[in-house]
Formats: structure tokens, C-alpha cells, sequence
């Protein structure tokens, strides 16, 4: 992949990785051209800030005319609503905390992007993350691992990705540190090269916050209820379980003049359970669902890895057993307690830098 002459298409955001990504293929001798997804109906909509839109469009465009390379875009905005947003309001009104990056990595970018692409002429796709794709000559595979540049690494974002995804995927600056592409986007005059961070920028949204903006979006009625204490006790009130994640201390609408955290979220009864005591965020382990499994992993006994159960989680060692249910179904244990372990979030598995595999975390024990 990504040799001389090898037509790929460059997934495109407008920020300077995924720019700094085409111009490395064109060099290697690639025939590259960048896509960029729109996703957001702006006009009009004052929650959504312009960086989801023809900002990045604009950007992006920029950028590909100075490389020297075509330009396209696709309208994915009825997809992006039915496979990333609407499941990620369903998530918050059950008083869960969902991870729509990977879900919009796995349908849309290396999905409904890619399809588009090959009818362009594309064999492959490239993308500005800062993660790494190997090929296991031995077997055959591809396989999926951090980034060079930890600090920035987004691997966690893409362990949903199938196998034949990834196969047919390169990630120029997964080599490469933050530091390192910038300076290259100024070598190459790149017009982003001092562009801000446009990681998760598609998810962010004015004062209201990205849940309460879903919840307006597709008209849900506001769910008011209790805030209580851990004895039951009502000590305030609120106007929706989406509003809270477990874990949270800021924000809560209570003063219980010491510090507090959100300690349980109750979505039938619509209550969200408050504390003080940090320690009874603490849980042992996790059963998750919908997991997916690379390289062979996960199909006999329990798997010894380091698992990571939110983005800027430091991954940790634990054991992962399979269920009765198949190997999509399992349960995590810890080797420490972990803090904060969330309904909805991804849990991503690692054997060293590889990613083995991950799902979705649906119960904390």
C-alpha cells in the first residue's frame, strides 16, 4: 500500500494532519487527491459552531491547492444524523456517556468516505491520525497501533475498525510527532499550518453542551428530576440525565460545601446520585458489549492486556474474559480498582502498542 503510483484518497478535515498526510503520499510518488466530508446542516443552526462546516471545507480545499492535488466533497449529512447522532442522543437519554468519534470513524470516515472514493478510482485511503498501520508479513494482516507521538495518539478512536478497513488504510503521520508535522506544514507552506487543534471539533457545540444540543436537534422533551444524595435524600433538581456522566464534579446545580461527583445516573427514575466520597467512584471491572476483536484475538480464554477505558484514561492491566454469549459479550477485571468507569464509553484492549480489540462499556461492577 501506498507505493509509487498508487491512487489513494486522503481523508481531509482542513487541519494540518491530515494536509501535512497528502503532501508526504504525493512525495512518496502516490497519486493522491483529498476528500472531505460535510456533516452538518450549519445554516441556521446557531448551537453548531462553523469548524463542523465550510470552515474545514475551506481549509481543506486551501490546503490541497497548494499541495497540487484534486479536491472533492461529500454530503454525508443524512448518514452522519442516522448512524452517529441519533444513536448518540439515544445513548444520553438513558443516561449513558457515548463515544460518537468512533462510531462517526467506523460508519462514515472509513465507511460511506472510503465508498465513495473507490468510485473515484481510490485503492486506498489515508488519514491524518496519529496512529500506525503495520503488516504482519508472517500472517498477512494488518495491524492497528498507537501512534509515534503518545501525548496525541488517537488509536483508541479506531478500535472498531474491521479488519479489511484497516488493510486498506495508511497513516502518514502516525510516525511522526505533533511537533515534527507542524514544522513540515511550515517547510511545505502549507496555509493550516498553524491552524488550531481540530481534533473533535465536529462534536463541539456553544454553552449548552453537545448533549442538551442533540436533545434540541430532535425535538426530545426536557426530562426534569431529582439530584440525591446517597441516602436517597433529594438535594436539588435538574432538567435531564444527559446532562451528567459519571464522575463529573462540575456543573452539578448543588452546594454541598465539600466537593462532589456525580456517583450514578438512574434514567427511569431520572435521578442522579451525588457524593462525596471519590473511593465509591471506584469500581473492579466492566462488562462490555458489541466488542470487536483483531488479529485473532478473543477467540480462546481470557486475554492479559492493558485496557483503556476513556480517551486520556492511562491504560491499565486487567483480565478480559468471554462470556458464554461469544466472544462480543465480556468482562473486565482490573488488576487496580479504576475511577469513573462509564456506561457508553469505549474500552480499548492493548497488547503493548497493538490494538487487540475493544467494545462498549455497559455496567460498571
Amino acid at each position: 500500500m501506498s507505493g509509487p503510483g498508487e491512487r489513494l484518497a486522503v481523508a481531509m478535515s482542513g487541519g494540518v494532519d491530515s494536509s501535512v498526510a497528502a503532501a508526504l503520499l504525493l512525495r512518496k510518488g502516490c497519486d493522491p487527491f483529498g476528500v472531505t466530508l460535510r456533516l452538518w446542516p450549519c445554516e441556521g443552526d446557531e448551537d453548531w459552531r462553523a469548524c463542523c462546516g465550510v470552515d474545514g471545507i475551506e481549509q481543506a480545499r486551501a490546503a490541497a491547492g497548494r499541495i497540487g492535488i484534486p479536491h472533492y466533497v461529500v454530503d454525508c449529512r443524512d448518514e452522519f444524523e442516522k448512524r452517529v447522532l441519533e444513536p448518540a442522543w439515544s445513548e444520553y437519554a438513558r443516561g449513558r456517556t457515548p463515544n460518537p468519534c468512533v462510531l462517526c470513524n467506523e460508519h462514515i470516515k472509513f465507511g460511506l468516505l472510503f465508498d465513495h472514493a473507490r468510485r473515484l478510482g481510490a485503492t486506498g485511503l489515508a488519514t491524518g491520525h496519529h496512529a500506525r498501520v503495520r503488516r504482519d508479513q508472517g500472517q498477512g494482516k494488518a495491524l492497528l497501533l498507537r501512534g509515534a507521538d503518545r501525548d496525541k495518539d488517537q488509536s483508541y478512536f479506531l478500535f472498531s475498525l474491521r479488519e479489511e478497513q484497516i488493510d486498506v488504510t495508511v497513516m502518514p503521520v502516525g510516525e511522526m510527532t505533533k511537533v515534527e508535522v507542524r514544522d513540515l506544514a511550515r517547510e511545505l507552506g502549507l496555509p493550516n499550518a498553524e491552524r488550531p487543534e481540530s481534533q473533535d471539533a465536529c462534536f463541539l457545540v456553544e454553552e449548552s453542551g453537545f448533549a442538551e444540543s442533540l436533545r434540541r436537534k430532535f425535538g426530545a422533551p426536557a426530562r426534569p428530576g431529582a439530584i440525591v444524595d446517597t441516602d436517597g435524600h433529594a438535594i436539588g433538581g435538574h432538567q435531564g440525565v444527559h446532562a451528567f456522566t459519571i464522575g463529573q464534579r462540575r456543573g452539578l446545580g448543588v452546594a454541598l460545601g465539600r466537593r462532589a461527583y456525580v456517583l450514578a445516573i438512574d434514567a427511569e427514575r431520572g435521578e442522579v446520585v451525588v457524593g462525596s466520597d471519590e473511593s465509591e467512584l471506584l469500581a473492579d471491572g466492566f462488562d462490555a458489549l458489541d466488542v470487536r476483536w483483531l488479529a485473532g484475538y478473543g477467540t480462546q480464554g481470557p486475554v492479559k492486556c492493558d485496557v483503556q477505558i476513556r480517551y486520556r484514561h492511562r491504560p491499565v492491566p486487567a483480565a478480559v474474559e468471554t462470556s458464554g454469549d461469544g466472544p462480543s459479550r465480556v468482562r473486565v477485571l482490573f488488576d487496580k480498582p479504576q475511577r469513573a468507569v462509564t456506561p457508553g464509553q469505549a474500552a480499548v484492549f492493548y497488547d503493548g502498542d497493538h490494538v487487540i480489540g475493544g467494545g462498549w462499556i455497559d455496567r460498571a461492577m
